[in-house]
């Protein structure tokens, strides 16, 4: 489920990114897009791993991105490359996202 809702948020913020000024490809484009696919791939690859301890390190490198994520919605708000409507949607996909991380972070430490 978690993986799933990550790959939602990269595609959205895909789609987002597409309507981003043209002299942003090199800039916020692009660290947008390689935040927000970091947070599936780490996900995927921590669970490819068989040690405790390596799944939830890269679980929480995907819990890092999605920081990184967070601050970047809030950024291109203020200049307005998207909008308020977006804004929102993004962010609860966001936490949602989180919400299920910090979730799969714990039952993993659990196990």
């Amino acid at each position: 489920m978690v993986w799933q809702k990550a790959d939602e948020l990269a595609f959205q913020v895909y789609m987002t990114t597409k309507k981003f000024p043209r002299e942003e490809i090199f800039g916020l484009t692009s660290q947008m897009r390689r935040a927000v696919t970091s947070v599936s791939a780490n996900i995927v690859e921590g669970y490819a791993r068989s040690s405790q301890k390596e799944k939830v390190q890269f679980y929480s490198i995907a819990r890092g991105s999605l920081a990184e994520i967070e601050y970047f919605l809030d950024f291109t708000l203020r200049l307005k490359y998207i909008t308020e409507k977006d804004h929102t949607n993004l962010t609860n996909l966001r936490d949602e996202v989180g919400r299920l991380l910090n979730g799969f972070i714990n039952s993993t430490r659990h196990d």
